[in-house]
């Protein structure tokens, strides 16, 4: 067999095949799990409100299935009446009366005709009785029927659609029965009926052994009476969920019917079905199955508004469909983890919903394995996390979409043109120069070698020469050291600052992790109090629900950590408000509102200790008020940082960018 062969042909924008990954998915997740920092919550708003593939095509999400489900419901109620059950025996009564009433007409005419009055007076005379007897016929139809059993019929084909009428339904009333205790079994025999009650009867017998503590043989009743159940049921348990799924199914059309109907059907049925024992069976074993299985759906009532009639067959399959959008509907209501829609049957939901809606649930179903087997989540006790890949990507993605948004000059103001001694690569390479430190281009310099040779018509092995070498170059090693203070107050998310606050801070952490290695970045969350975050707690980060902008003990707590790095120093601080907090002298957080001077004071305080130690600190302002203005001009009089009023749109534009300014004259600094 020979190696597969593969046919490229350019992208034209018509072929398919690029189907949602992984590393898309979580570019969906990335705004939530940055705002709420809750991956289990994340998953299940993406699951409610699904999400666009590569190719553009919806993949529904549950709350789509839920309204295309109640459609479907509606459809059906809308379209279909009931009522049509009994509709067509009354028509089919009203009609044959019609044809005896003519019969015995037709009698009494031929009896004058024939001259004899006796003849005459005697055929009128059965024909009133006849005619009393129709008009006397009670109005429902169970009493029509019983009525005209004992009718003696003028018309031998009245009597004959009469019979052929009441076998018709004798035999949807038995199937009726039939279907609620075996499937789809058609047109049985007295030999399938005896079967069928023997089968019941142990059944019942199974449930007694059971109540009594004892395990019944339920493989010995498979094998007696397994072609009952086309589902092929493995376990007691799920026979008798089969059951009850076809018996609350009956019970929801009788709920569904007027009380005349449900009336007319169970007297119909107890007049002509007259095996009582077959009517002992299925009420003992539905009397089981409902407290076996309460929630099975007894009290299931629908309310038809349409025109289009049901016969009993098809009533019967209609509650059957009512009943199975009513179970996936609450399936869909319920579920929190994509994992649990792996439970459902497509082939069931393809039925009910269409094609879209059971490819839609076999992609949801799918989320959690794809997110786990590409590395980007684990389930930790139970609990789905992000792994440290998951959290470097939600970086990543914040950082791409921060610098999409920047204009083309801005996106490049990070790149410099003087190159030196140093460990950051530029991806660049020159010939190599006596006094350049070699660090060898592999690639380049034997690609040098062996075009030489090659215009030499050199046919023997490579050899490198002085004028191959190529090598990297590198830019100058500068080394800054950075704290962002993040505001974690509750004014933040309660003025929508927060989601585009903590992106940007998860976007420069992604940006100095992967371009400036060398650099150091901690972090400080501040509201009532002030503390420390690890990059591996970035991604939980929430607000916190107190009140308070506590300043002072971020500086201090930023100071502490800068003090421990090399290199330029600052602090970034992001904030929506003035200082309103401070550590008291008793070491307690005190917060008023509006800000007394003492808490100025202290935060200005520890401002000054930051300008000795070398450290800028520089801010930027959302939505700032005059309040946080004036304060922030006294900071930045006493530090000669820098301030910045910004919005949440254009944050992430002034902070990289500056972040990046700051670092590109740092280099030129170095090598100048």
């Amino acid at each position: 067999m020979g190696a597969p062969r593969f046919r490229y042909s350019p992208w034209d924008g018509t072929q398919s095949g690029f189907e949602v990954d992984a590393f898309d998915l979580f570019e969906q997740l990335t705004d939530d799990l940055v705002y709420h920092g809750d991956l289990e919550a994340a998953l299940r708003r993406l699951l409610q409100e699904g999400f666009d593939d590569r190719n553009g095509e919806r993949i529904e999400g549950l709350r789509e299935m839920m309204d295309r489900i109640r459609s479907e419901r509606e459809e059906r109620l809308d379209r279909f009446d009931l009522g049509g059950v009994f509709d067509e025996i009354a028509q089919e009564l009203r009609e044959l009366i019609a044809q005896e009433r003519e019969a015995i007409q037709g009698l009494v005419d031929e009896a004058r005709e024939a001259g004899d009055p006796r003849r005459q007076e005697l055929t009128e005379q059965v024909a009133q009785e006849r005619h009393l007897h129709l008009d006397l016929l009670p109005p429902d139809l169970a009493g029509q029927v019983k009525s005209l059993e004992h009718h003696d019929f003028t018309s031998n084909e009245a009597r004959e659609r009469f019979d052929a009428l009441m076998d018709r339904l004798r035999q949807e009333l038995m199937q009726q029965a039939v279907d609620q205790m075996s499937g789809d079994m058609a047109e049985m025999s007295a030999e399938d009926m005896a079967r069928m009650k023997d089968m019941l009867a142990a059944l019942n017998e199974m449930l007694a052994q059971r109540a009594a503590g004892i395990e019944p043989d339920f493989d010995a009743f498979m094998r007696e009476f397994g072609d009952f159940f086309p589902e092929q049921p493995q376990t007691l348990d799920e026979l008798l969920e089969v059951m009850a799924q076809r018996m609350a199914a009956m019970q929801a059309m009788l709920n569904s019917m007027t009380p005349e109907q449900r009336q007319q059907l169970t007297e119909l049925s107890n007049q002509l079905l007259e095996d009582m024992d077959l009517k002992w069976q299925m009420d003992q074993l539905g009397s089981n199955l409902r407290e076996l299985f309460p929630d099975a759906g007894w009290g299931r009532q629908y309310s038809f508004d349409g025109v289009d009639p049901l016969d009993f067959g098809q009533a019967q399959g209609m509650m059957n469909e009512l009943g199975q959008l009513d179970d996936l509907e609450q399936m869909l209501r319920g579920v929190t983890d994509p994992g649990a829609l792996a439970e459902v049957d497509l082939d069931r939901v393809r039925s009910l919903l269409g094609d879209d809606a059971a490819a839609s649930l076999d992609r949801l179903a799918d989320l959690t394995r794809m997110l786990t087997d590409a590395g980007l989540v684990q389930r930790t006790e139970g609990r789905l996390e992000m792994t440290p890949a998951g959290m470097r990507r939600v970086g990543r993605n914040a950082l791409a979409e921060l610098f999409s948004r920047l204009q083309r000059d801005l996106t490049g103001g990070h790149q410099i043109e003087r190159t030196g001694i140093g460990h950051e690569r530029t991806y660049d390479t020159k010939a190599y120069e006596w006094g350049d430190p070699f660090n060898l281009h592999i690639n380049r310099t034997v690609s040098n070698a062996v075009l030489r040779q090659a215009s030499t018509r050199d046919g023997g092995p490579v050899r490198l020469a002085a004028e191959d070498f190529e090598i990297e170059q590198t830019h100058q090693t500068v080394r800054s050291s950075t704290v962002l203070m993040l505001d974690l107050s509750l004014s933040m998310p309660m003025r929508e600052n927060f989601l585009p606050a903590k992106k940007v801070v998860m976007a420069l952490h992604s940006l100095i992790s992967m371009q400036f290695p060398r650099d150091y970045l901690g972090i400080v969350g501040f509201s009532e109090v002030a503390r420390v975050l690890q990059p591996h707690e970035l991604p939980e980060v929430s607000w916190d629900f107190v009140y308070g902008t506590n300043m002072q003990h971020g500086f201090v707590l930023s100071r502490q950590l800068l003090n421990r790095q090399s290199g330029t120093k600052q602090i970034i601080m992001i904030t929506d408000g003035e200082p309103t907090a401070h550590i008291n002298r008793y070491g307690d957080p005190e917060f008023h509102y509006p800000p007394i001077r003492e808490t100025v004071d202290a935060t200005l305080l520890e401002v000054q200790r930051c300008t000795k130690d070398g450290i800028r600190i520089n801010t930027f302002m959302l939505d700032a008020d005059r309040g946080l203005q004036h304060f922030v001009e006294r900071l930045t009089a006493l530090n000669r940082g820098r301030a910045f009023f910004t919005s949440p749109e254009t944050l992430g534009d002034f902070v990289l960018v500056d972040f990046l300014e700051q670092k590109r004259r740092m280099l030129r600094g170095r090598s100048a």
